[in-house]
């Protein structure tokens, strides 16, 4: 059986293809330190490191959600990752455990079982 090998083809689509890689950088260790972190903690980090990220902070029970209109640029979703952050398909939001990862998802909403409010709205004495 005789192979052929293109040499010099111009299907380079892939990043790993062209050499350049359009992802930005995440520090891992950094995300597995931040997932850990409880509520206050991590709205502390937010509003020090991200507050742009802290204004639309949704807290909903002990974990922290931020949703977007609209798909967010690679530098965004990288440093929401870096903070420990995941994405829900299903919620189409953000979603931060503050250290309670459960094994079940919920197949209720959260908002009514426990509540919400945005933590720019409450303010600290």
């Amino acid at each position: 059986m005789k192979t052929y090998t293109i040499k010099n083809s111009e299907a380079q689509n892939r990043p790993e293809q062209s050499g350049t890689d359009s992802r930005a950088k995440i520090n891992l260790k950094r995300r597995f330190a931040n997932r850990s972190l409880n509520t206050e903690k991590l709205l502390a980090l937010l509003r020090s490191e991200a507050p742009n990220f802290f204004a639309a902070a949704e807290v909903v029970g002990k974990w922290v959600w931020i949703q977007f209109d609209g798909k967010q640029p690679v530098f965004v979703t990288s440093a929401l990752s870096e903070l420990g952050f995941h994405w829900n398909s299903k919620r189409q939001s953000w979603q931060h455990p503050c250290g309670t990862i459960v094994d079940d998802r919920a197949n209720y909403d959260p908002r009514k079982r426990y509540g919400s409010y945005f933590a720019a709205d409450v303010t600290h004495a």
